[in-house]
């Protein structure tokens, strides 16, 4: 898949407006990651070093169609200043003709972060009069925002209708990557899998059967393939509804000749709370206990699988890693991609749980590639069109 990109506009003395996806975790004003920020950098860079404009949008949070301080990009703007070292003038809305006024007064090599495009209610539903004016503000289009690329709203599909289009480096960066799984995978290909539910995953996993060697299971939507096993899973969180469709991916697997890994132990609490009651179990869970976490046995079986790995994916926790009885299994399966990484191996981690577990534990700059998509890592890998990304004309 090859879009046109950043590099194959004329920006100089343009307007650039750029999506970007700065929705990030905030406490108060306090920003507790600037990952996204960061990603962002190099197209910003490469804007206003051509002598240009930057002029961002993005949204952040869900305010609902209408504007809520809570959720303004104020205090993103203010950290965006100290990581670029350049003023960054924040617009206090993205639409009307005092924000046209405001964008045209700015100078080359400028940057400008526009108030949050959620505060219309006409962004999510990608209406196309709200799109032309968001266009009216720039001279061309970079769509740098892999996170929303899965959603068909107007910064992120409408818009491309009425600019020259393309896509800036992170975007580049998340297709080259997640592409990479998809195409010509380095064998042993291993994907770890985990987090809540089985509905989340269940794409992924029929996209990947033909591709992956190894799916190593862990999370809570492990429980619903082990029931499907006929294995007692306790209070464990199980998706009744999804019992049929567990036991079709087994047998799929089966028959694919995929090696399908599920926990064999278990770390238990009595109560989902982080001070529970803790014990351990083989096989069957008993009554009234539920697994947060996998086992050493389990740990050690994939840690055998992940050693021989040329290529892993990672998608979703293996425990509620957060509470410090229950991150075990988590941290040391981080180790051993870690691991994988330095013997050469192309590894990548996505969903924002995952990325937060790597971090906590030291070894984001151990991973070959951190995306920076939940949703619309998960649809990509899945093999669905992702609106954000077909917007923009392929390279001929």
């Amino acid at each position: 898949m090859r879009k046109v990109s950043i590099d194959d506009l004329a920006l100089k003395g343009k307007r650039v407006l750029v999506r970007v996806d700065f929705n990030v975790p905030l406490s108060g004003d306090r920003i507790e990651s600037d990952a996204r920020i960061r990603a962002a950098l190099p197209t910003i860079n490469k804007i206003i070093q051509s002598g240009a404009a930057a002029i961002l949008m993005s949204h952040l949070g869900r305010p609902e169609g209408k504007p809520n301080p809570k959720y303004s990009l104020k205090p993103v703007a203010e950290h965006l200043s100290k990581l670029t070292g350049k003023r960054v003038v924040f617009i206090k809305d993205c639409i009307r003709p005092e924000v046209e006024k405001e964008v045209a007064a700015l100078k080359s090599g400028s940057i400008a972060l526009l108030e949050n495009l959620r505060f219309h209610a006409e962004e999510e539903a990608n209406d196309s009069s709200f799109a032309q004016s968001l266009a009216k503000l720039g001279e061309v289009y970079i769509n740098d925002a892999f996170g929303t690329a899965h959603r068909a709203h107007a910064s992120t599909a409408g818009i491309a209708r009425f600019l020259p289009s393309a896509i800036g480096y992170l975007m580049q960066k998340e297709i080259e990557s997640l592409g990479r799984l998809l195409e010509k995978p380095e064998k042993p290909f291993i994907a770890i899998l985990g987090g809540a539910k089985v509905q989340d995953k269940i794409g992924v996993i029929r996209n990947l059967m033909t591709r992956v060697d190894t799916f190593l299971i862990g999370g809570a939507m492990a429980y619903t393939f082990l029931k499907a096993q006929g294995v007692n899973t306790g209070a464990s969180k199980v998706e009744e509804d999804k019992l049929i469709v567990a036991k079709e991916t087994l047998s799929a697997a089966k028959s694919g000749k995929k090696t399908f890994l599920l926990p064999v132990d278990h770390i238990l609490g009595e109560k989902f709370e982080e001070k529970t009651q803790v014990s351990t179990a083989c096989g069957d869970i008993p009554a009234g206990w539920m697994g947060l976490d996998v086992g050493a046995q389990t740990v050690s079986a994939y840690s055998s699988e992940l050693a021989r790995a040329k290529t892993a994916l990672w998608n979703g926790p293996l425990g509620v890693f957060e509470w410090a009885n229950f991150s075990e299994g988590t941290r040391k399966i981080a180790e051993c991609v870690a691991s994988a990484t330095d013997r050469g191996a192309f590894t990548v981690v996505c969903g924002g749980d995952t990325v937060s577990a790597v971090e906590k534990f030291g070894l984001a700059d151990k991973i070959s590639y951190i995306s920076t998509g939940g949703g619309a890592s998960l649809e990509f890998l899945e093999g669905k069109e992702l609106p954000g990304i077909a917007a923009i004309a392929d390279k001929s």
